[in-house]
Formats: structure tokens, sequence, C-alpha cells
């Protein structure tokens, strides 16, 4: 059965993308650190992180960077917080975060309830930033409201 991520990468459940590629793509979580906070989850369902193929896996960190890059300068954050747990969903995904303190390091400390528009504020800061940092071949458009 096709994983929760997997559903969302084939357009069958909703996701706010920032990212979109043919190795992988960037969606914001629905349980957030920090407004900001975006997954970078590979196309291929991969289960275990130190089962990725390496070049997937420098892929995936590429993106991570120009993401995290992204989000520090649309939430002009003072680090970044970049985790792979793996526990929540079998497939293999990378949090990417803006962080102030050691505490958003914490993922049960993420909302479980977070309100739709500062999500959909939050895809728009970051898919801007991400433009304005010349990768628009690899960001798509706002969904139509």
């Amino acid at each position: 059965m096709a994983t929760i991520f997997t559903r969302i990468i084939n357009g069958e459940l909703p996701g706010r993308f920032v990212w979109k590629d043919g190795q992988s793509v960037g969606i914001l979580t629905i349980n957030p650190v920090t407004p900001g906070h975006v997954l970078v989850i590979p196309r291929k369902e991969i289960d275990h992180w130190e089962q990725i193929d390496t070049p997937t896996f420098t892929h995936l960190s590429d993106v991570s960077q120009k993401i995290g890059r992204a989000v520090k300068q649309a939430y002009d954050a003072p680090r970044m917080g970049l985790l792979i747990a793996g526990l929540e969903v079998p497939h293999l995904h990378i949090h990417v975060f803006p962080a102030w303190s050691e505490e958003l390091f914490d993922l049960r400390a993420a909302e479980t309830d977070p309100d739709p528009d500062v999500l959909d504020e939050s895809a728009r800061r970051i898919r801007a930033s991400l433009r304005a940092m010349g990768y628009q071949e690899n960001v798509p458009d706002e969904p139509a409201s």
C-alpha cells in the first residue's frame, strides 16, 4: 500500500508543495514545529534513510539545503534545523525548519492543529523566496483559490 507521502506526491491527497523535481518534492508539514517547516521527500518510497542510494541522498541533501536557504531568508531565522526522524511514516523524509532555539528540535512539540491560513502563507513565502533565488523551474504554481 502506498504511503501517505506517495499519495500526496501523486495528487491523491492535498499538499502544500514548495518544490518539485524528478526525484523529490518539498511540502509543508501539517504538524510544524514552527511556521516554515518543510519536509523534503524522495518520490521513491524508501523506509529507512540508511537504505537510500548515495546519488539520491546527495540530491535530497542538495534540495534540503536550497529549501533551507529559502526558508531562512523568508523567516529571517538565525539558524536552520534539519532532522531525519522516520518513525511516524515509513517513507524517508527530511525535516527542514527555521530554528530560534534547541527546543524546536523536539518533534513531539509540533503543532497538531495548525491554522490552514498560516500554512498557506508559509508556502507562499517559501515559494517566493525560492523563485527569488532562481529556482523557478522547481517551484510549483500556487494552487487556485
